[in-house]
């Protein structure tokens, strides 16, 4: 093409009123949006080589043959400085449509010619170069993964310098470029001939928290302005990849960049994400998730997959095919929560504590707040509504948050009361007093009574005093005074036999007790091989504490006390000893206590619910075992971390139909018992019993008359009761069970004499636990202990008939043996 022609050309283009430029989807094109920035119209589809066409507002072109704009009126028309190589010079002109052959903006002057579509030398469909199908893939559905069209142009390159093995220091990134007018447009597909307009409405503008990512683009819009990407969205194996650094920078995000790792790193939310070049997982936290394609670098630009950026910084999005956009959500408004305590609010009389918990985006901080409906002390009952606003530092105010509370009316204290059935008792008569206390929420936690005996052996005036407390600490006090005669109807001992409630203790001379008529029974056996592990009782370190083979009917009896200094878990360990043929394991009894700092406790509670197993067979459990197989047992006793000084007690009853070696163990409470077991050694044994023992339910029968007179029954002594003898599992040395502890005792009483009272009196210190009476269980000294000699707890009391009377007994943990069931007459029952 010759001057002249050139220049004619040139007039042609400067007549026109409008510059026209190709739509998106045209060949040779690339986006096709118009945007009004300073006063000038810039075809939103850059050239090849990067340039924009622009036009002035009177229509005549801005890209005149040799007329150039310095740097910094580059600036003035973008509306920010974008990176430009330094030497050369960014020329305003149109693309001539020639193919940019990899020169970009090299210093050489473009000459001011518009794009004639015919007469353009760009070859259709190319884009430097690059082959360029402008047809588009659609979406499936328009909030699912991103497939804009194939065709991408090959991304312009980066002017300036910067260290290319960061991906955060991405040049020319997110740079912003002016307003946009967000006026309807019409661009005409001239890349060939006989194109039709397209007409789009307002496809720049998004609602408010909204970004825009133009396809086949490096454009983003946000809040009405434009910013620029370091690399357009590119598509790659059908994955469409963006510049990591411009998203979440615009999200509201920075980057840094791990040098040893090598690795792109993004916070949010105090959580850690992690990107790497080449691959295709990206990590929250050290949790790995695996992305559509491989992260990469483009001109040193880190490219990841759009839809893992949305899923890792949890972005909703929605794609805009028509208009060739991808719309991001970005929830960046802070959020305001708060919680209301105490939960009982009384009006007039609650100070309310108000705690906010509010959220913002990262980097920001809360600068105001508005209350509605707040009160430090409710004046009036009922509902009240308050609602909280808050706004952050970059001015965006939180929808409301609102919580209602119900402020009662105010606390009404209980109302103690109480009658007695009369005015006047004699000495030891029986005091029958109702409790007639009240309180408006029916919320009395405590009864505090003086004088409130069930009889008084001294004469004179008794003040009978109660105080009640609601849940609330309100308190009230009644009380009450009865006058009690020189007249005597029981003795405190009459009255203590004859009165005390069953489970309840009341105290004797129990010095006589040793004088007593002692019942000489007969002891036979059930076949039950008992496995005691109570040695080390008190446990320094981890290990084996204790390890032995049972077969057939077995029970298990364990007391530890942790005093590792660490939190620690205790486990049963169940191995098939055949390696050629199964084994099955069957639990018929289980009971557990603790773990506690109560040792005397955790026995009292593991044998009370040992005996509501055998009743209600709620721990029956079928265990396989493969063969040569190993398994944790009894699952409860390692749910609950020890913690230091805890007690565990445990009394369980199973049967094997092969030999099961049984390994008891105690260690760190994260470590894997059945990985840690090879590495154990075996503790040594302290004071305090473990051993292997057969026949350990014992029955015992008496059929003589009981009860006619003073008498008792000796359990754990050595003596008449004899300790079971055994081995110690580990040492193989002879074992001799103390105090029979884990032997189960069914003790029958064929003929038990009308008026008898049964009680358990303790001979070696303090008792608890439970016994069965007649298959019901009774609480011994029910929530507290029994004391020896001088205190017997209540077990049993037969009518007016000679009776059959069963007792299954089982020394419980941290209890005192040896144990006396003592056989009494009752008193004659007299009228006052």
């Amino acid at each position: 093409m010759n001057f002249k022609k050139l220049t004619m050309i040139a007039v042609l283009a400067a007549a026109q009123t409008a510059l026209v430029v190709p739509a998106a989807g045209a060949e040779g094109a690339g986006t096709g949006s118009i945007e009004t920035v300073q006063n000038f119209t810039m075809n939103a589809a850059s050239g090849a080589d990067g340039t924009s066409g622009v036009q002035q507002d009177g229509g005549q072109a801005a890209g005149m043959a040799s007329n150039s704009f310095s740097g910094d009126q580059k600036n003035e028309v973008a509306g920010k400085d974008q990176a430009v190589t330094e030497g050369t010079t960014n020329q305003a002109t149109t693309n001539q449509g020639t193919t940019n052959q990899g020169t970009t903006n090299q210093g050489t002057t473009n000459q001011g010619t518009t794009n004639q579509g015919a007469t353009g030398q760009s070859t259709p469909g190319t884009t430097n170069g690059t082959p360029a199908d402008n047809s588009g893939k659609t979406e499936d559905s328009q909030t699912g993964n991103v497939q804009p069209g194939d065709a991408q142009t090959d991304p312009a390159s980066q002017n300036g310098s910067k260290d290319a093995s960061d991906p955060t220091e991405e040049q020319g990134d997110d740079k912003s470029t002016g307003d946009v007018n967000g006026q309807t447009g019409t661009v005409t597909d001239q890349g060939k001939s006989g194109g039709t307009p397209v007409t789009f409405s307002d496809p720049l503008q998004a609602g408010p928290d909204q970004l825009i990512l133009m396809m086949n683009s490096n454009k983003m819009y946000q809040n009405g302005k434009l910013y620029l990407a370091g690399q357009p969205m590119a598509v790659k194996n059908g994955v469409s990849y963006v510049a990591i650094r411009a998203m979440v920078e615009r999200a509201g995000l920075k980057l840094t960049y791990d040098n040893k790792t090598k690795e792109t790193i993004i916070m949010k939310d105090g959580k850690e994400l992690r990107f790497k070049t080449n691959s295709n997982v990206y990590r929250v936290d050290g949790v790995s998730t695996k992305m559509k394609g491989p992260a990469y670098q483009q001109k040193n630009v880190f490219m990841v997959p759009l839809t893992s950026i949305t899923q890792a910084l949890n972005i909703p999005y929605t794609v805009d095919q028509p208009n060739k956009r991808v719309i991001l959500t970005l929830s960046s408004k802070p959020v305001a929560a708060f919680t209301v305590s105490p939960k009982d609010i009384f009006a007039g009389e609650t100070t309310v504590t108000y705690t906010t918990q509010t959220k913002v985006a990262d980097g920001r901080e809360i600068v105001d707040e508005r209350w509605e409906g707040k009160e430090d002390v409710f004046k009036e009952p009922g509902q009240h509504t308050i609602t909280h606003y808050v706004q952050d530092s970059s001015g965006q105010w939180s929808e409301p948050y609102t919580v209602t509370v119900n402020v009662l009316k105010p606390n009404e204290p209980p109302v103690a009361n109480f009658t007695t059935d009369k005015e006047e008792y004699k000495m030891g008569e029986k005091v029958t007093i109702t409790d007639l206390s009240t309180d408006d929420e029916d919320a009395i936690v405590s009864r505090e009574w003086l004088n409130g005996r069930k009889a008084f052996f001294t004469p004179g005036p008794v003040t009978i005093r109660l105080i009640v407390t609601d849940k609330h600490g309100a308190t009230s006090e009644f009380q009450k005074t009865i006058n009690i005669t020189n007249e005597t109807l029981y003795t405190e001992d009459q009255f203590n036999k004859l009165f005390t409630d069953v489970g309840d203790k009341f105290a004797f001379d129990g010095s006589q007790v040793p004088s007593w008529k002692n019942l000489q029974y007969q002891i036979s056996s059930e076949a039950s091989t008992l496995i005691r592990s109570n040695s080390p009782e008190t446990v320094y370190q981890e290990g084996i504490l204790y390890r032995e083979t049972g077969l057939g009917a077995t029970r298990f009896m364990i007391h530890h006390v942790n005093s590792t200094g660490k939190n620690m878990k205790l486990y049963v360990i169940a191995t098939n000893t055949y390696t050629d043929s199964p084994a099955q394991l069957t639990f018929e009894n289980f009971g557990m206590g603790g773990p506690n700092p109560y040792p005397t406790l955790t026995g009292k509670v593991s044998t009370e619910r040992y005996f509501q197993t055998m009743q209600n067979q709620s721990a029956r459990q079928v265990v396989s075992l493969a063969p040569g197989e190993s398994k944790v047992i009894m699952p409860d006793i390692s749910k609950i971390k020890m913690k230091q000084g805890d007690t565990i007690s445990v009394l369980s009853d199973a049967f094997s139909d092969l030999p099961i070696q049984y390994t008891f163990i105690m260690i760190d409470e994260n470590k894997d018992p059945l990985k840690t077991l090879p590495f154990l050694t075996n503790l040594e044994r302290d004071v305090h019993n473990r051993g292997t023992y057969p026949d350990s339910t014992r029955l015992i029968r008496y059929d003589d008359v009981v009860g006619d007179t003073p008498s008792r029954l000796v359990l754990g002594d050595d003596n008449q009761d004899p300790n079971l003898r055994g081995l110690d599992g580990i040492y193989g040395t002879e074992a001799s069970n103390a105090g029979n502890f884990g032997v189960l005792y069914k003790i029958t009483l064929s003929r038990v004499a009308p008026h008898t009272l049964i009680t358990l009196n303790p001979r070696g210190g303090l008792y608890t636990g439970v016994v069965l009476v007649n298959g019901q269980p009774v609480q011994v000294a029910k929530n507290v202990s029994v004391n020896a000699p001088h205190e017997a707890s209540v077990l049993y009391r037969t009518g007016n008939g000679e009776e059959n009377v069963e007792i299954w007994y089982t020394a419980a943990s941290g209890s005192n043996l040896p144990i006396n069931l003592l056989f009494t007459p009752l008193p004659e029952v007299k009228t006052p």
